[in-house]
């Protein structure tokens, strides 16, 4: 069935980027809504429902465009916490142009959600089931989408910085595997690359709280890496969000090599540009029970997280 949350959570922090204060309201809203965020600074306000189509490409974050000139940043981590929960219809309130870092993972916005509550709603819910294989490369970076039954997240990275390195990792996002194994991990960077974004009027709200640097072997962090390897992590983590933008939960298979926000949503794009590689689906309780968001709804948070009721 479909889902929405039992209560309003507010999330406040700051944006990344901007370094502006930011408060996010997240609210239950009924069947058929979708995940829609609404710009409520702007008068009238602003809607930009979370589709793959209203996205502008972008290399650092997951940049939402509603066509008019008006935007809304980094929603990546608030998209991948809704469909690591299997949560489909929101509506997210959102008082600027960016949405909070908090502490650069998807847990934050996962804790919100659980202590709020979802609520099963009483409508079907359809998936879009991959049929045949859509890929799209850019040099030695390719992300690509293979007919499968469940969804699964496949990434590999290669960093020269010690500190990241070459990583590479393959998990079953199904029954929670979200939760456990990828919400914690947190956005990551390096010191060089912090000093040219500043120097570039960005990531201006960025610290070593909300964001992992490295430098070289260092990881400058307090408190060091929360995974041994949390950057690929937190890669897989940023895929989940960008993937959500699908409109429905994606049975497939994804690759990612070296792959980002922007390349995530030009194979979006490349799937839904061939009808001949997609289907919808409607989901029997079977297929329900390997969505990543089967039996999130029975976790409750406690002093680890969560764990299972």
């Amino acid at each position: 069935m479909q889902a929405t949350i039992k209560e309003k959570v507010t999330f406040t922090g700051t944006g990344l980027h901007s370094g502006a204060a930011a408060r996010m309201v997240v609210h239950p809203a009924p069947t058929g809504h979708g995940i829609v965020f609404r710009r409520v600074d702007l008068k009238p306000a602003v809607d930009i429902p979370a589709l793959w189509h209203n996205v502008t490409p972008s290399k650092l974050c997951t940049l939402m465009d509603d066509g008019q000139g008006t935007t809304l940043s980094t929603v990546e981590h608030i998209m991948a916490a809704l469909v690591g929960t299997g949560v489909q219809n929101v509506l997210i309130t959102v008082d600027g142009p960016e949405v909070p870092i908090l502490d650069g993972s998807a847990a934050p916005f996962v804790r919100g959600i659980l202590r709020a509550g979802i609520e099963l709603q009483a409508a079907d819910l359809r998936a879009i089931r991959v049929l045949r294989p859509v890929e799209v490369r850019d040099g030695d970076a390719y992300a690509r989408l293979e007919p499968a039954d469940h969804l699964e997240i496949d990434f590999e990275i290669d960093f020269a910085d010690a500190a990241i390195g070459h990583q590479e990792k393959k998990l079953d996002m199904a029954n929670g595997a979200f939760l456990r194994e990828l919400a914690d991990s947190r956005t990551f960077c390096r010191q060089s690359d912090v000093d040219m974004m500043r120097k570039n009027g960005l990531a201006l709200g960025g610290t070593y709280l909300n964001a992992v640097v490295v430098d070289g072997a260092n990881v400058l962090s307090p408190g060091g890496l929360r995974h041994r390897d949390e950057a690929v992590r937190h890669k897989m983590l940023d895929a989940m969000g960008d993937l959500g933008l699908a409109g429905a939960p994606l049975l497939a298979r994804y690759t990612g090599h070296r792959a980002g926000h922007a390349m995530t949503n030009r194979l979006l794009r490349a799937l839904f540009a061939d009808p001949t590689a997609w289907t919808w689906e409607l989901c029997s309780p079977a297929l329900e029970n390997r969505l990543p968001g089967a039996g999130v709804a029975n976790y409750v948070v406690d002093a680890s997280d969560w764990a299972v009721a």
